[in-house]
């Protein structure tokens, strides 16, 4: 299929580091007991997702795509809702479909414009939820005309669809998320700065009212790259491109995911992400706002860096 036709979520086994989202293929998955499973905070139950039925206070777009969603999949037995600003599809339950919305969806959409995104995507996008394998393979294949080049989940643009096997659990929802808010609110957003950020909150909780990524699978062989002396240079990750995917080491998606988990736990990722949006005409690649926000010497960040890697732990 095109390179940019899908973005792509998998979690490796028994392989170095690889990718994870990209518009590229990538290898196998691992299960989802290395994502986490949000729930909205609060001592109040979260409202029910919008039904076909209950279309109030939705835009006049999402309402009309709603409407036309559950012509299309009711006769099917899936169930459709209004999770704004997405349209939800899914093959379980109502309960089942609603759960997913109204946690998973629901709290990634909510903490993430907290955090970063004052502008929803700009189209409508459904995500399809599929609640085993087989399903998301068989319907996959039948809705978009190709079968699935990952077992857990991708985003695809061009069809305005995330699509989901869902019963492998959040985490890979949360990741492809991010992606259409930040092509809405940050266009010029070069590849590794996009897959960090995903990639740090397919693990995620929220901590004193904030999404916060945690350790997760992708840091061991984060480790052992580093010992191995195989991991490039910061430079090179901020002015990779589009080989963030066809030219990755083993480790890209991982040295992008814990610079910003570095970020994050000195209290720099927001700040990092709005001074490169602000900046990111005179610097594309996103090296220069990095500078100025740790320092002018890079060999001692880097040093630095390698170091607090080497001394986390996952969980």
């Amino acid at each position: 299929m095109p390179a940019s036709r899908r973005q792509f979520i998998s979690l490796l086994v028994g392989l170095p580091l690889g990718a994870a989202c990209g518009r590229h293929h990538e290898a196998p998955a691992l299960a989802d007991e290395q994502h986490s499973s949000p729930k909205p905070s609060g001592s109040a139950p979260a409202p029910a997702s919008h039904g076909p039925g209950d279309l109030g206070g939705l835009s006049p777009p999402l309402a009309a795509h709603i409407r036309y969603l559950h012509e299309r999949f009711e006769p099917r037995g899936w169930t459709v809702v209004a999770e704004p600003p997405f349209a939800v599809v899914g093959d379980g339950t109502r309960l089942q479909v609603r759960g997913h919305a109204m946690t998973t969806i629901r709290w990634a959409v909510t903490h993430l414009q907290a955090a970063y995104f004052e502008r929803p995507p700009a189209e409508i996008i459904t995500i399809y939820l599929f609640e085993t394998g087989d399903s998301y393979e068989r319907h996959a294949r039948e809705l978009f005309g190709d079968p699935p080049d990952t077992p857990y989940g991708y985003y695809s643009p061009s069809d305005r669809a995330l699509v989901m096997n869902i019963g492998t659990g959040g985490g890979t929802l949360v990741h492809e998320i991010v992606h259409p808010y930040m092509a809405s609110n940050f266009p010029d957003c070069p590849s590794w700065f996009d897959e960090g950020l995903a990639s740090l909150y397919e693990q995620s909780a929220e901590i004193d009212g904030t999404i916060m990524g945690l350790t997760n699978w992708r840091l061991p062989g984060l480790q052992d790259a580093l010992r191995a002396s195989q991991v490039p240079s910061f430079r090179e990750l901020c002015a990779s491109g589009r080989g963030f995917y066809t030219a990755d080491p083993g480790s890209n998606y991982a040295q992008a995911r814990y610079l910003c988990y570095w970020l994050q736990q000195h209290g720099l990722l927001r700040r990092f992400y709005q001074d490169f949006r602000a900046s990111v005409a005179r610097d594309p690649h996103g090296y220069d706002t990095l500078v100025a926000l740790v320092g002018p010497d890079m060999d001692a960040f880097r040093s630095g860096w390698e170091q607090f890697v080497l001394e986390l732990r996952v969980g």
